[in-house]
């Protein structure tokens, strides 16, 4: 079955989610900057569960769960999207994505990583909260656009059905979205308050020792614990998996700072706030913070440590980066807009 390509403009960017947001809202004329869709879809977060592994290892999340920036930004904007799942149905979940695309809709999926083929080998690995779009088939190839691909590529149907339902944790179960309609008249300037006001919240307000700079601050105590609870070699796999979710999976922490920050920068000009411009500075500071800590953290873990660097120490830096936070946060929160 061939499908008419639909025109799509494909684009990179540097988060799969804020990607596919952005080249599928442009797709019903909607312009916006990548870190203005990263703001508005609030997808700043932290989390750090030490009673759950991936690959092994704590999970910490330096992003809010997979379509959850889909989600907001189109409630912020008051766009109208479809979500669907097939849990135990791939022939289904095919169908339903054919029968889209044959109605000029583009498709996005959340899918596996590490059988994704045009993927190269060193950057596939086991995460199931990757987003790409299809939008065309021929030959029993799917057009695809992933945004953190220079080009679109082709991937077959088994392949995108195997993606599509990748084992492992968070399970992507055939998850689909769409846009079925948009409004042109959205209060962009309303939706950036609403959008500020809910990251803050999360950041500094979430309730528990998880979440937002609490979640930071758990962290910091863990690794500092390590080397006295297990041995060199799971202490460095774990210290590893921190900075493999802060500056591989996504744009994690030092990354996602920056993003935020030049989503603030930009708001401050369409709202007229010299103190949104100032927290946007301070933002890029603690994102530099975060940076430094992924290289010093990541000479622990290869014991190529120059300046001292020790899972104390390292600890130590997170924890003032858990204080950064709280604090710009807090400010960011009480920020009258």
């Amino acid at each position: 079955m061939e499908i008419e390509t639909i025109d799509f403009k494909h684009s990179m960017a540097a988060h799969c989610e804020n990607g596919v947001t952005s080249n599928l809202l442009r797709y019903y004329g909607i312009e916006l900057s990548e870190p203005m869709i990263f703001g508005l879809g609030s997808g700043l977060f932290f989390t750090y569960l030490p009673f759950l592994k991936l690959n092994g290892a704590p999970v910490s999340s330096f992003r809010p769960m997979p379509g959850r920036i889909f989600h907001r930004i189109n409630k912020v904007l008051g766009i109208k999207m479809k979500v669907s799942s097939f849990r135990s149905s791939p022939q289904k979940a095919m169908q339903a994505l054919d029968s889209l695309l044959t109605q000029k809709t583009p498709v996005g999926m959340v899918v596996g990583v590490y059988h994704l083929s045009y993927f190269p080998a060193p950057l596939r690995f086991h995460f199931n909260a990757h987003n790409i779009v299809a939008y065309g088939k021929k030959n029993g190839q799917y057009l695809i656009s992933d945004p953190i691909m220079e080009n679109p590529e082709w991937l077959s149907e088994e392949d995108l059905k195997r993606v599509r339902y990748a084992k492992g944790t968070y399970k992507p179960k055939g998850k689909m979205y769409s846009i079925e309609s948009v409004s042109q008249d959205y209060n962009l300037p309303q939706a950036i308050k609403k959008s500020i006001k809910y990251t803050a919240m999360m950041m500094v307000k979430a309730p528990g020792p998880v979440i937002g700079y609490r979640g930071i601050r758990l962290l910091a105590k863990g690794i500092e614990k390590w080397p006295q609870k297990y041995d060199a070699k799971k202490a460095s796999r774990y210290l590893g998996s921190v900075i493999r979710m802060q500056e591989e999976i996504g744009t994690g922490g030092a990354g996602f700072r920056f993003l935020y920050a030049a989503f603030l920068q930009e708001s401050s000009k369409l709202l007229h706030s010299d103190k949104l411009a100032t927290l946007s500075n301070e933002m890029t500071e603690i994102g530099d913070l975060w940076r430094t800590f992924a290289v010093n953290a990541g000479r622990v873990v290869k014991n190529r440590t120059s300046n001292g660097e020790s899972y104390h120490s390292i600890s130590e830096e997170l924890k003032e980066i858990a204080l950064r936070e709280k604090d710009f946060f807090t400010k960011l929160y009480q920020l009258k807009l």
